[in-house]
């Protein structure tokens, strides 16, 4: 059973059908136009800065100085 009692083969008909109806290269057109309207949804939401992609990694640096910390002395 699938998805709303529509059973898996009713499916890739659907598909198919969908694909002879408009070709591959106007779904792959929809597909990136649909990609690219969410990309600017996420970006004008502000969410796109606080999930950085798999191509932007961040480095973080610290500048500090190296001083030698002193452990407490123990009293028994």
């Amino acid at each position: 059973m699938g998805l709303g009692g529509i059973s898996v083969w009713q499916l890739l008909i659907i598909l198919l059908i969908v694909v002879m109806l408009f070709g591959t290269k106007r779904l792959k057109g929809l597909g990136s136009d649909l990609g690219d309207a969410i990309k600017g949804f996420r970006k004008s939401m502000g969410t796109e800065e606080e999930k950085p992609g798999v191509e932007e990694k961040r480095t973080h640096t610290i500048d500090a100085e190296h001083r030698k910390v002193e452990e407490p002395t123990r009293k028994d």
